[in-house]
């Protein structure tokens, strides 16, 4: 299987030239991920970010199987089912107010495309069709399809490659001032600038709250946040939450916006939606977004997945939700952000590490070089964890059923492998 897979499978983000090691996974419960030789590896990624209940749990497996047993999928358009409507609604309940009205998607890519169109459908049904830019900031990641990631941070994301069939938006600095620093309204200055003088070409902010994910992990004050929503209503610009990596609790807030108590226009979920089971996203705009969509020309939204809220993705995503808020999902996540910053905070002392943040169940280790990413996975894998950097970040974003021992075990294991300079490209 291996030697076939390193032959003929391409695997994300990486070359067939060459490509770094793959572990044959057999099966996975909890927190763990066996592999095929027997080693059992805790998972400190949640299958990015996505599985916070961790592996086959019994509630969703059960959530899945009723499901089966009725119906596997049908098309949604002309047609529509239960688990989508109960879904909708939950999402409804659960995320703030004005956004009311729900387009389901197939990944958390799609939801930003979505999102997208949305904006500058908006703007031409409201006979501005000249607003068709966006503006975002530096360091941001919103997925690998064209929309997303032409607003991708425009040096260490992939602009160079297709730069010339990219859309030009427009770029701000990226929010200066730290989760939990003082603020100084001059961090804000720079985007409110640009806001201002270009709002007649701009149709919507969009920007990932508090937590800049895959572009940096980067956790920034939330009054930014609260100024972007004032200004953005002022001069007449949308605003659209990226809440795909940080939406379902891991912030420390169900949803990273509510540090800054403020609502955007239009918000995209994703990754943890399912629990990890299923592929759904979701993107969620307010009933005046949509009316005035829907009274302009063509009349329709112009957007239509095949496998546009699955039945069974829906039904899984509705079963974990309702895990999630049934548990008490707040002290968990306070009680893994206090273990993380106690035992990652050694790691400063490291002479690899530049510096170390945490918030919710995230933690961050930024070094001052990239990482060998031929030779750091085996090590982590020897050590027992299955932890997988990105450039110059050892970060885990574990599953919120992990254990005080486990969670020992992956520090230790990060400290550890951060000790051998020779792991650093």
């Amino acid at each position: 299987m291996l030697a076939f897979d390193r032959a003929h499978i391409w695997h994300p983000y990486s070359g067939v030239v060459d490509p770094p090691p793959v572990f044959p996974v057999a099966d996975a419960k909890g927190t763990r991920i066996r592999l095929h030789d027997g080693r059992e590896l805790i998972d400190a990624m949640a299958s990015w970010w996505s599985v916070i209940h961790g592996y086959r749990h019994p509630v969703l497996d059960r959530a899945l199987h009723d499901q089966i047993d009725t119906m596997a999928h049908v098309m949604f358009g002309g047609l529509t089912h239960r688990p989508a409507a109960e879904l909708a609604a939950r999402l409804i309940a659960i995320t703030p107010d004005p956004l009311d009205v729900v387009f389901f998607a197939d990944s958390g890519s799609v939801s930003v495309e979505v999102a997208i169109k949305m904006a500058i459908q908006y703007w031409t049904s409201c006979g501005h069709p000249e607003k068709q830019r966006l503006l975002t900031v530096r360091g941001g990641y919103h997925g690998d399809t064209f929309g997303a990631m032409a607003i991708g941070d425009p040096q260490t994301g992939m602009h160079a490659l297709f730069s010339r069939v990219l859309p030009q938006h427009i770029f701000a600095d990226r929010p200066a001032i730290a989760f939990g620093e003082e603020w100084r309204d001059e961090a804000f200055t720079g985007i409110e600038d640009t806001l201002r003088r270009q709002c007649d070409d701009i149709a919507a902010v969009v920007i990932e709250p508090i937590v800049q994910g895959a572009g940096g992990m980067w956790f920034y004050h939330p009054q930014y946040l609260r100024q972007l929503r004032a200004v953005c209503d002022e001069v007449g610009v949308l605003l659209i939450f990226d809440e795909i990596a940080t939406g379902f609790g891991r912030s420390g807030e169900l949803f990273a916006c509510e540090h800054a108590q403020v609502a955007p226009d239009i918000m995209c979920l994703g990754k943890a939606l399912t629990g990890g089971y299923m592929t759904l996203a979701a993107t969620i705009a307010s009933t005046e977004i949509a009316t005035v969509i829907s009274r302009g020309d063509p009349g329709v939204f112009m957007h239509g997945p095949t496998f546009m809220a699955n039945p069974l993705a829906c039904a899984v995503a509705l079963a974990s939700i309702d895990l999630l808020l049934d548990s008490p999902w707040r002290d968990t996540i306070a009680h893994i952000e206090a273990s993380l910053t106690q035992q990652l905070a050694p790691c400063v002392e490291l002479a690899a590490v530049r510096s170390v943040r945490t918030l919710g169940a995230i933690g961050v280790v930024e070094l001052h070089a990239a990482v060998d990413m031929h030779r750091i996975p085996q090590e982590f894998v020897d050590r027992g964890v299955w932890v997988r950097p990105f450039g110059r970040l050892v970060y885990i974003m574990p599953p919120y059923i992990i254990d005080d021992t486990e969670l020992a075990m992956v520090t230790d294991a990060i400290a550890s492998v951060l000790s051998d300079p020779p792991l650093l490209a």
